[in-house]
């Protein structure tokens, strides 16, 4: 049985680390804790020195866990509240994106950022990690018993493949699944990414390490978060470090900002065409400077691109509602961006198609432009 890393603040969670401990021993699993305790006796007060003795323990904790891990470990997990859930995350971010991480928390910060670009398990506790309660054991009990299945389990030997990176949105979900259907008929495997402000920051992270031999960037919906308006992580990287693959670029997404609930949106983008794409997300279409402004953007990443890099332009429309009777078609916006994508071209070729996004024709065009790339000298495995 595989041990499992544990870290946790002992100088304040090791009734509850030392509960985890006892649980998955009974079960057979040896739990080896890492302390990230900040070790400062009284409170900090001062909270700069607080931030900067945080960053240390995290560092620490990094270095010792490179020397665990993958090693014979089965997993990682951490045990926190704000302070300590907080250093664990930084260092379960430190170790390989595949090795199995988990972080028990009472949640009393937003995780999205922290986990945009990593496999990390959430588990919450929803009551406070205070004293031991009947609440908290079941908690760490249950976790025990998930940790049990990894510790003792044998994954089958995958032998490691290369697949073609592909952003999508439920606005562009049709033409994703022909893309998909499309690539698996001509032998390759496509990862998907949910291009929503934090899904972009694992695309970037795949791309960076070297694990796509071609991408379908069809959803750059992110560009409107970054530049205009909408929850996002920092990923500085979204949309240059795909450019030494061969790729093919389209506009999905890019006619909306993709705000929260309706009742929360400010009436400024209320007075615009939107419409509720789900409870929780309220789409707004963008005006012709906001537009103007992105493509700009998109336009100055791409022409950094050091491989065969294409960018359709489907002029029937760029999302699901943005089609005759959608509630935020535009066709002048979509005209707009085309000029300035097409005016802007310098490292890529740009093609226009009478189209929509959605179209069983744009997804075929898509996959054959880069498979035919994909030919012509690039890897393939």
């Amino acid at each position: 049985m595989r041990p499992v890393l544990l870290l946790a603040t002992l100088e304040t969670k090791s009734e509850e680390a030392g509960y985890l401990r006892d649980a998955l021993a009974r079960n057979g699993i040896a739990a080896r804790i890492v302390d990230i305790s900040l070790a400062s006796g009284p409170e900090i007060r001062d909270h700069g020195k607080k931030l900067r003795r945080m960053e240390e323990v995290a560092e620490a904790a990094s270095s010792h866990l490179a020397r665990e891990t993958p090693g014979d470990a089965a997993a990682a997990i951490g045990l926190g509240g704000g302070t300590g859930g907080e250093i664990a995350l930084r260092v379960l971010r430190t170790l390989p994106f595949d090795f199995p991480k988990f972080l028990i928390t009472t949640l009393p910060f937003d995780p999205r950022v922290a986990v945009a670009d990593n496999s990390i398990v959430v588990i919450p506790t929803v009551a406070d990690i205070e004293g031991m309660n009947s609440s908290l054991r079941q908690v760490l009990d249950n976790t025990a018993m998930m940790l049990t299945g990894l510790a003792a389990g044998t994954s089958p030997a995958v032998p490691a493949r290369k697949s073609v990176g592909l952003s999508t949105l439920g606005v562009t979900r049709k033409s994703a699944r022909a893309i998909i259907d499309r690539l698996r008929k001509a032998g390759h495997e496509a990862t998907a990414f949910h291009a929503n402000g934090y899904g972009g920051a694992a695309f970037a992270r795949f791309a960076r390490e070297g694990e796509f031999v071609g991408v379908i960037d069809m959803t750059v919906h992110e560009m409107t978060r970054m530049q205009v308006a909408g929850a996002h992580v920092s990923m500085p990287d979204r949309f240059t470090a795909a450019g030494s693959l061969p790729r093919v670029v389209l506009p999905g997404g890019l006619n909306f900002i993709g705000l929260g609930e309706f009742e929360q949106i400010e009436d400024s983008y209320l007075a615009r065409p939107h419409y509720r794409h789900s409870g929780y997300f309220t789409h707004v279409k963008m005006t012709a400077d906001e537009m103007e402004r992105v493509c700009t953007e998109l336009a100055a990443a791409l022409n950094r691109a050091e491989a065969p890099t294409e960018l359709v332009l489907p002029m029937g429309g760029f999302s699901h509602e943005d089609c005759p009777g959608g509630a935020i078609e535009d066709r002048d916006l979509r005209e707009i961006a085309a000029s300035v994508l097409e005016e802007s071209a310098v490292g890529y070729a740009t093609r226009r198609l009478d189209a929509h996004i959605n179209d069983q024709e744009t997804a075929e065009l898509a996959v054959d432009t880069l498979l035919s790339a994909m030919r012509k000298g690039m890897p393939d495995d």
